[in-house]
């Protein structure tokens, strides 16, 4: 009876660490895609800013002939966005691109011209609405990044990430400049 109890309990123990092994993977898998989906729908808006640039860089040529790095940096930060499929190294150029399109558009109210042109500020307007959108996505997207890399810190579940090669995901921050507000301007 006790050899049989024995076995019994083992066989109970064992199913118990099967499955706790099982729930831990399963809970690795799950929270990896929910912060690759939070990423994809952030990156529909994303591409579509990034399509704008080019029209954006093109009627700000005509009147910008001084802020030309500004505008080759915009365009690179494009391409590199266009032709990589990495969603770290995609997050990173969203973060730069967020950046120089803020320092394009304060140097662009030195242009008075550019200003009031119908195109630009279509494009403007255009990409203004992009950007809430993006605002709106970062939000989830870096909530559910967040949840991610606790995951797979926590403990027991930090062995099984590092077996498995998860690592850490980047978030999408907001720059020094989205955060400054100088007041209404007149």
């Amino acid at each position: 009876m006790n050899q049989t109890t024995a076995i019994a309990l083992a066989g109970l123990l064992a199913v118990a660490i099967i499955s706790f092994l099982i729930n831990l993977y399963n809970k690795l898998v799950m929270m990896k895609f929910n912060a690759e989906k939070a990423y994809s729908n952030i990156d529909v808006v994303l591409k579509q800013r990034a399509d704008e640039i080019p029209n954006l860089v093109s009627v700000a040529k005509h009147f910008m002939n001084y802020e030309k790095e500004i505008l080759t940096r915009l365009t690179e930060l494009r391409f590199s966005y266009d032709n990589t499929s990495d969603a770290d190294k995609k997050t990173k150029l969203a973060n730069e691109t967020s950046k120089t399109l803020s320092s394009f558009f304060a140097v662009s109210e030195n242009y008075p011209e550019l200003k009031s042109n119908n195109n630009f500020l279509e494009l403007q307007k255009r990409i203004s609405e992009l950007e809430n959108k993006i605002a709106d996505r970062r939000e989830f997207f870096n909530d559910s990044v967040n949840l991610y890399n606790i995951g797979i810190h926590e403990f027991p579940n930090v062995i099984f990430a590092k077996m498995f090669g998860y690592k850490n995901k980047t978030l999408l921050e907001v720059s020094n400049s989205e955060k400054q507000y100088d007041g209404i301007q007149f």
